[in-house]
């Protein structure tokens, strides 16, 4: 364990190329893009699951910082210096030991190249076992420290429900699961109709990912979701910031 959090701590590189993708996640309400979530590629843009099948537990500690490293530097290149847009990233909880610790090359990084730190989302997915106090643990010296933080892929892992009684994320992201069809699916909206209640009773702002059809958009639009994230609006763009299409109506689409 102490060589893990070494490695942690100083962010050693490792032997494994890889480079960023960014999708937005747009604001419907004001037709902005609110933020780029930053997705793991190859290093000449090949699918996440090419880098993502090299990281193990031996090495997922510095890899998760040189995530980190790489999005920061990215989107201080390729977002305007003034630009409110955020910048979401993706972190292992189980590649944190301590995250005053863990998140020193973080901010080394950002201050570097002058990305502010209230731009950046932090954000997990519970996909995998987590120990529910450390994960709290994290999320709250996140908090502390000016960062957002957010849940992704809700509704298709672990954590849920039990998570939202013992800290209120900032964001919630809604799984593609129960975005997909929803326009057919009489228990999807219902269950997507009182999870969103139950998230703006919260203080939760909630963000449906995996929107690929006008048809899904137009219900989530009528639930009053702001936020969507997904194919219909825009691709990942390999090292570089798409535009999303800008969604007027459910028959006409033209570029933000």
């Amino acid at each position: 364990m102490a060589r893990l959090c070494e490695g942690c701590r100083d962010g050693h590189e490792i032997d494994l190329s890889f480079s960023m993708a960014f999708q937005p996640i747009v604001d419907l309400d004001n037709g902005i893009v609110f933020a780029h979530e930053a997705l793991v590629r190859g290093p000449q843009g090949q699918g996440a699951a090419t880098v993502l099948c090299q990281v193990d537990q031996n090495n997922r500690y510095a890899f998760d910082q040189q995530c980190r490293v790489k999005a920061i530097q990215l989107a201080a290149r390729l977002y305007h210096r003034d630009s409110p847009t955020k910048l979401s990233i993706n972190f292992m909880p189980n590649a944190v030991y301590e995250p005053r610790a863990c998140i020193r090359l973080t901010l080394e990084t950002a201050m570097k190249v002058g990305f502010p730190l209230d731009r950046i989302i932090f954000e997990f997915t519970e996909n995998e076992q987590l120990d529910t106090k450390h994960v709290l643990h994290i999320l709250r010296t996140y908090r502390a420290m000016g960062f957002s933080t957010a849940i992704d892929d809700f509704g298709a892992g672990h954590a849920g429900l039990a998570l939202l009684t013992q800290f209120q994320p900032d964001i919630v992201k809604l799984d593609m699961g129960l975005v997909r069809g929803i326009d057919t699916d009489p228990v999807k909206r219902a269950v997507v109709k009182h999870t969103l209640n139950l998230l703006r009773d919260l203080g939760i702002t909630p963000l449906c990912e995996g929107v690929e059809t006008f048809a899904e958009l137009e219900v989530l639009r009528d639930f009053g979701v702001s936020l969507v994230q997904g194919y219909l609006l825009a691709k990942p763009a390999f090292e570089s910031l798409a535009t999303p299409v800008h969604i007027r109506g459910s028959a006409r689409a033209s570029t933000y």
